[in-house]
């Protein structure tokens, strides 16, 4: 005899304030799952909220951090039948324990490998009714948005991917590939091996998000991955400046910074 999930239709929404990456997911899903139906695509809370509402789906795919409204918030919303599948940017804390919960929790860019494996344990579920998976999550991920549950034992949140404008594209960046990060007017400029990329977040409110231990700031308006760093030199007048692993340019660090140096 043919399973539930087998014999009806599955559905599911996706939710992302990214309209490329919310493209991009539904076309991996049709890949990797082509039966399953995805009944709409929001691109802020209040719209996945309303999608929730009005289609009632097996599965929805939430980014945690949307206009209006959170993944979380939400996710708050959703009936007990809907599996929630969280997709962010950001690792701390939930990763591994998602694994092996009746939530996923998936880290972009998302990879095929993972993604199939998101499907064959959400396939899984939804023949496996009466499982609460929205609110077995709840707990850890208010911890994750800061939502005034009390904060891990493991520390604070941590910016693992940034959204970053390439000329005319959204290109996903892992922290740990940025050399340094310099104001830039409105913007904060990314620097990579590769190049130069712009986000929209003050280098002051992106000072938080970063592991203080990895990121430095060296300069008013600069911060520098010190695992990027070479090699660093003091002139005749005691000014520090830093030679990068692969970049030719060399960052000035000035006097309020410098004793983070003094030991290299």
């Amino acid at each position: 005899m043919r399973s539930d999930v087998q014999s009806r239709r599955i559905t599911a929404i996706i939710a992302d304030d990214e309209p490329r990456l919310a493209g991009y997911l539904r076309g991996r899903l049709g890949d990797l799952w082509p039966e399953l139906v995805v009944a709409g695509v929001a691109h802020d809370g209040p719209a996945a909220e309303a999608l929730l509402r009005d289609e009632s789906p097996d599965i929805a795919f939430l980014d945690i951090r949307m206009p209006g409204l959170t993944g979380l918030d939400v996710a708050r919303r959703a009936a007990t039948h809907t599996h929630v599948v969280f997709v962010t940017a950001y690792d701390q804390y939930a990763v591994e324990a998602f694994r092996r919960a009746a939530v996923d929790y998936l880290l972009k860019p998302v990879t095929d490998e993972r993604l199939a494996e998101t499907v064959a344990r959400l396939k899984t579920r939804v023949a496996t009714p009466g499982v609460d998976d929205v609110q077995a999550a709840l707990g850890v991920l208010a911890r994750i948005a800061g939502n005034g549950a009390a904060p891990p034992t493991s520390g604070p949140e941590r910016l693992a991917w940034i959204r970053a404008l390439v000329g005319e594209h959204v290109r996903l960046v892992s922290v740990d590939d940025v050399c340094y990060f310099q104001s830039n007017d409105k913007y904060t400029s990314v620097f990579t091996a590769e190049g130069e990329a712009l986000i929209r977040t003050p280098l002051k409110e992106l000072a938080e998000q970063l592991d203080p231990s990895r990121f430095w700031q060296v300069h008013r308006g600069t911060i520098v991955n010190v695992a990027h760093v070479a090699s660093t030199a003091r002139d005749l007048s005691g000014r520090i400046s830093l030679t990068l692993r692969s970049r030719r340019e060399t960052l000035a660090v000035s006097r309020a910074y410098a004793h983070r140096f003094k030991q290299m």
